[in-house]
């Protein structure tokens, strides 16, 4: 039998033989080939788990030195025929991943195989960076950088206010989610065109937060008219994604629950479906629906604008329930769908699991949420979005949320 130490090691050989295999095959033949290939990779994967295991932090960074010379040696020789370090710098890596293995064989594997699918698409990524991504898109990926990776960990976690609503950690996380949603919209549509892009982007899109999704497409689509019916159908299908996270999470928290509540969120999400894919197909059929050339991947104004508008929302939650009290689960529900369905429906989910409220309590509040959550979007998209927009996103959610209610309370039990 293989021990565990006997399959680090073997986890180790094989991540080196992985990387070393692609490397092979660009080291190239003769007086230009690169010294380092298949071999030199799965040995210096070893190197590094035998000097975890002899003597961890102070043998291994002895080996490192020794790689790192060796490498630099490597490079002196061939930098006149390739001026590239890639090679060098992936023979350094490969050998702490050698040494990640004998501690977490996982995430060494897994770091592994994106090492290699890296170096495998030189050619598509340096095409894509060098020729299909504009300046514009160059600077909005540096601006959504900075949002995630900058401002939102120094941003205080933390409620400033007296209702303890506002906290500027969440909100700012909301811009995020607004520009990733941009971003996810505009990848989308460059790589499929905005008569399929943008519909498979809403549907995406709606499972981090669909109302952010209408607010963002009904921006999208003031800004260009030409795309008006694919953002209707992605702000529909958005909602699909609604009623999918919700079986999902009711499920995992009482799949009792699930069972009796399956009806509602049928009818719901069937019906979002189907009037998302007419939308879908008048999109395909529309011979105006093309992205403009010059277009902003980003919309750091509708971002900041739905913020302000959750937040509002939030506060005013935190109001009534500082001035009402506790008037009832179904109420609270309700009040709380204006903000997020799913915080909602997982408390209601856990109340009903421990036995503290009784089923068709929990079903209506769950679907009191839901009602309140689809006026919250119908608000956004009148907001965000042009009047035809609003015309055509909003019988579509009033549909959506009717057609769960019937599903509840028309489908056999």
């Amino acid at each position: 039998m293989l021990t565990d130490e006997w399959l680090s090691y073997l986890t180790a050989l094989g991540l080196g033989l992985l990387i070393g295999t692609e490397r092979e095959r660009h080291k190239g033949h003769g007086p230009v080939s690169v010294p380092a290939g298949l071999r030199s990779f799965a040995i210096a994967a070893l190197l590094g788990a035998v000097s975890w295991q002899l003597g961890q932090s102070l043998m291994l960074m002895l080996a490192l030195l020794a790689m790192a010379a060796l490498a630099a040696l490597s490079y002196s020789r061939s930098s006149n025929r390739d001026p590239g370090l890639t090679t060098e710098i992936t023979l350094l890596l490969t050998t702490l991943l050698g040494a990640l293995a004998m501690s977490n064989a996982a995430l060494a594997a897994s770091l592994a195989v994106i090492v290699t699918f890296l170096l495998a698409a030189r050619t598509p990524l340096h095409s894509f960076v060098r020729h299909s991504l504009t300046d514009q898109e160059m600077h909005d990926l540096i601006l959504l950088a900075a949002a995630a990776l900058v401002i939102l960990p120094i941003a205080p976690d933390h409620t400033i206010d007296p209702l303890q609503s506002l906290n500027p950690h969440t909100i700012w996380l909301i811009v995020v989610v607004m520009l990733s949603i941009s971003a996810i919209g505009h990848i989308a549509g460059r790589a499929l065109g905005a008569k399929q892009g943008l519909p498979l982007a809403g549907f995406v899109s709606g499972f981090i937060s669909s109302a952010a999704t209408i607010s963002a497409l009904g921006s999208r689509a003031k800004a260009e008219p030409n795309l008006h019916a694919p953002a209707v159908a992605g702000a529909v299908l958005s909602t699909v994604s609604t009623f999918v996270q919700l079986a999902l999470l009711i499920g995992v928290l009482n799949r009792d629950l699930l069972g009796h509540f399956a009806p509602a969120l049928l009818g719901g999400g069937g019906m979002a479906l189907l009037y998302g894919l007419i939308f879908t197909y008048r999109a395909s059929k529309s011979p105006n629906a093309s992205l403009e050339p010059n277009r902003r991947p980003l919309n750091p104004v509708a971002a900041m604008s739905f913020a302000l508008i959750v937040t509002l929302v939030s506060f005013i939650v935190a109001a009534l329930d500082h001035v009402l009290g506790e008037t009832g689960a179904a109420l609270g529900a309700a009040v709380a769908g204006l903000a997020d369905t799913h915080a909602a429906a997982a408390s209601i989910a856990t109340l009903h699991s421990h036995g503290t409220m009784d089923l068709p309590t929990c079903m209506l509040a769950i679907l009191a949420a839901m009602t309140t959550n689809t006026f919250t979007k119908i608000a956004l998209a009148r907001a965000m979005g042009t009047p035809a927009f609003a015309r055509e996103v909003i019988p579509g959610l009033l549909l959506v949320i009717g057609a769960a209610w019937a599903g509840l309370y028309f489908w056999p039990q």
